[in-house]
């Protein structure tokens, strides 16, 4: 759901700061946007997109950016204007187009002092739990280090992403990054000003539907085709939104030619058409951990460490853990008790049930001293963590 923030100093210049209605924002740009319609990147919009990020970033937000384009890319270097659809072809345009996509996000946000970190990712990546956590705690680990994650599918090895476009679209990649890491707002940027009650391109009596409180099937038939370079249309947009509000996540459709738009949308100011999250960030939580994996066993921590979770909402760290019960593998959904063994929290653990006796009362530094190597230094990392 919306988090008002106050703007905060991380070393870059705060001089002029605004007041943001969302702090954890993706950014979704999408391959008509970022050609402008044409065969080629259009490096001034990308400018001004990255001027806008940067602003944010100072503002005291966290952005991710979710970008297609690498097809169009690739398709544009090697001069191919025919349409082919075997998957090896559009491999390869993914292959050529990737790097150059981006090393022009790399020299664009050069320009404000912001490293960028490229970021491929595939549905099978995020469907394993070891994988959804790996993506996950790397990616907030980006954020804590002010690294701009800039996030695409891994169109080059993942075939089943490419062939029907079925599932193989950057704005449900968005919606899952969005779910992934909690994000309050997923931005997405395209050439259309929102979701219409028709074609606009078609129907002069179209109009720009501003709120959509709830997805149903006439909202879906609304939805259209796709258009434009991208494999992506209002249908995938729609779908996007589904999955992001459902899990806690607004999710604003418009066009990235508006002025200032991610610095207005942040704001949230109305532009375009809203889409406002279903729940609220622990009940979506709750459900993810409580429906999504099985519970596998249990630690029990003592009392410091029971006011540092639910309390305090920090991370558990192994010198709170007393004990250690059944059997589980690092990325399993535990239960946390107290002393007594009351149920307090869950949570999804960085070490294996094994792992866990061995480093359970210690000082987290000793960590790689006693395993030879360490995942982190918390047993369950707060982001993590839901207490009940």
């Amino acid at each position: 759901m919306s988090n008002s923030l106050e703007p905060v100093s991380d070393g870059e210049d705060t001089r002029t700061t605004r007041k943001l209605r969302y702090r954890r924002i993706i950014v979704k740009l999408g391959s008509a946007l970022l050609t402008s319609g044409g065969s080629r990147l259009d490096l001034a919009l990308m400018a001004s997109l990255a001027e806008q990020i940067a602003r944010l970033r100072r503002d005291g937000a966290e952005v991710i950016v979710v970008t297609s384009g690498a097809m169009a890319v690739g398709r544009h270097r090697l001069d191919i204007r025919v349409d082919r659809k075997e998957t090896t072809f559009r491999q390869v345009l993914a292959a050529v187009g990737q790097s150059h996509l981006m090393h022009a996000y790399d020299q664009i946000f050069a320009e404000h002092d912001i490293i960028v970190a490229q970021t491929l990712l595939t549905r099978r990546d995020l469907a394993d739990r070891l994988g959804y956590l790996n993506a996950r705690n790397t990616l907030l680990s980006l954020l804590e280090h002010r690294v701009l994650p800039v996030v695409n599918e891994n169109d080059v090895v993942a075939v089943e992403e490419i062939e029907g476009a079925k599932i193989g679209d950057n704005d449900n990649l968005s919606a899952l990054v969005a779910n992934l890491v909690d994000a309050d707002l997923l931005a997405i940027l395209s050439d259309i000003d929102g979701l219409y009650t028709a074609d606009p391109n078609v129907d002069p009596d179209a109009s720009l539907i501003r709120r959509v409180e709830r997805i149903d099937a006439s909202i879906e038939a609304m939805a259209g085709s796709g258009h434009g370079p991208g494999i992506g249309g209002m249908v995938t947009k729609i779908q996007a939104a589904r999955l992001a509000t459902a899990s806690s996540t607004d999710v604003v459709i418009t066009s990235g030619h508006e002025s200032d738009v991610i610095g207005r949308l942040a704001q949230g100011e109305a532009i375009g058409t809203l889409f406002p999250a279903q729940v609220d960030r622990m009940e979506s939580r709750k459900r993810w951990m409580l429906a999504g994996l099985s519970l596998r066993g249990s630690v029990l921590i003592d009392d410091g460490a029971v006011q540092a979770v639910v309390g305090q909402r920090r991370s558990l760290l192994p010198a709170g853990v007393r004990e250690v019960q059944g059997v589980f593998q690092r990325g399993d959904v535990v239960t946390i008790c107290d002393s007594d063994g009351r149920r307090i929290a869950l949570g999804i653990v960085n070490y294996s049930a094994e792992e866990t006796e061995r480093i359970c009362g210690l000082r987290s530094e000793r960590i790689e001293e006693v395993l030879g190597y360490q995942y982190g230094s918390e047993v369950v990392h707060r982001n993590n963590l839901v207490a009940l």
